[in-house]
């Protein structure tokens, strides 16, 4: 049966969606294609009338996930642009967060699975990842543009730094309290 082109484009859409959320909740190599489509509620066989490979919906719902997550982030400054950078980081650095990896970001549930694919994968990753530096760089109080880049930068790093760690150690007390002492400590005046 033909399908028409609206319904593949939303066939397409779907796909990138739920690998989106797969790839951040279970990694690359972590689910196969064949379980893609079947969560997305299609054939296996339709996959590559979509994509020329796994790496490349890869590449594509790494995109998705990462404009998701930056428009997250633009929605709390829109909202209240003096209390956004605390929104970001208190929202970031939760148990729900981490307990949540395919609804969170993309750096701390992609990071290591792009950093060893093709290097194909890495603009659109670096693209984002510039975009947080500045976002966050427009939030933080007066200073040299340096300074405040450097601060961004750091803040960024300690926040997908400790997302990671929490969720890899097996102490629930333990990953409470590494996403607490990040959060205090960026939050601290």
């Amino acid at each position: 049966m033909k399908v028409s082109r609206e319904q593949a484009a939303l066939n397409r859409e779907r796909i990138v969606e739920v690998a989106a959320r797969l790839f951040r909740e279970k990694g690359y190599d972590g689910i196969g294609v064949a379980d893609l489509m079947k969560n997305a509620g299609l054939t296996h066989g339709g996959f590559y009338g979509h994509f020329a490979s796994k790496e490349d919906l890869m590449i594509e719902a790494c995109q998705h996930a990462l404009e998701k997550s930056l428009e997250g982030w633009r929605t709390k400054v829109a909202s209240d642009p003096q209390q956004a950078l605390p929104a970001i980081v208190g929202s970031y650095l939760t148990t729900r967060h981490r307990d949540q990896p395919g609804d969170g970001c993309p750096a701390a549930a992609m990071g290591v699975d792009v950093a060893r694919m093709s290097p194909g994968a890495r603009p659109a990753f670096t693209k984002a990842t510039r975009q947080q530096f500045a976002l966050l760089e427009g939030l933080l109080p007066d200073g040299a543009p340096e300074e405040r880049r450097q601060q961004a930068i750091s803040t960024f790093a300690a926040m997908v730094g400790a997302m990671v760690l929490a969720r890899s150690v097996d102490d629930e007390a333990l990953s409470a309290e590494i996403l607490d002492a990040v959060k205090a400590q960026l939050l601290q005046d």
